[in-house]
Order: structure tokens, then C-alpha cells, then sequence
């Protein structure tokens, strides 16, 4: 198993529509064959400036691996990852 995370921070302003659109949008990675689990969090803690983090699981490297070059995906870092995240810290863990 292999989860993917990513703590992030968008461009956009706290609560606004913007805000709101880009995780609608985010939603749609879910559909990705492959992937076991998908959620969507608000980051609470006040020791860094992430605001948002996504976390998945898939079954092995190969799922991991189609998801990455899926059109889906792709698209989405493309048209909205690069334009409308500030800043963002990508986290892969497998089970020890």
C-alpha cells in the first residue's frame, strides 16, 4: 500500500469561491482507477502555513504509477495545481 499526501496553500482567499472551485475540481481525482481511498482535509495545526492536504491510497507502485500519468491527473496539476497553489509539501508513505 502506498499513501500519497500533500499539504498545500492556495493563491485564493480563505472561504471564497476560488477556494471552493479548486477542491470541487479536486474531487474529480477520486474517479482515477486505482485509487483505494481519497480525502480532502483541513490542516489545523498553527506550526506551518498549509491550509488544505489531500491524502490517497493505492493498492502497489503500478496503481500509484498509472495515477500519475492518468489524463485526469494530469490535467489537473496542468490547470489548476500549477496556477492556483502557493506553496505545497508532497508526502509518499508505505507501511513499515
Amino acid at each position: 500500500m502506498i499513501r500519497h499526501t500533500v499539504a498545500f496553500r492556495l493563491r485564493h482567499a480563505p472561504g471564497s469561491a476560488e477556494e471552493a472551485d479548486f477542491l470541487a475540481a479536486a474531487r474529480a481525482l477520486a474517479d482515477i482507477p486505482g485509487m483505494e481511498a481519497y480525502e480532502q482535509l483541513r490542516q489545523t495545526s498553527a506550526k506551518n502555513d498549509f491550509t488544505f492536504g489531500f491524502s490517497m491510497e493505492f493498492a502497489d507502485q503500478a496503481a500509484y504509477d498509472g495515477y500519475n500519468t492518468h489524463p485526469v491527473h494530469t490535467a489537473f496539476v496542468a490547470d489548476r495545481w500549477v496556477p492556483e497553489v502557493a506553496d505545497f509539501l508532497e508526502i509518499d508513505y508505505v507501511p513499515l
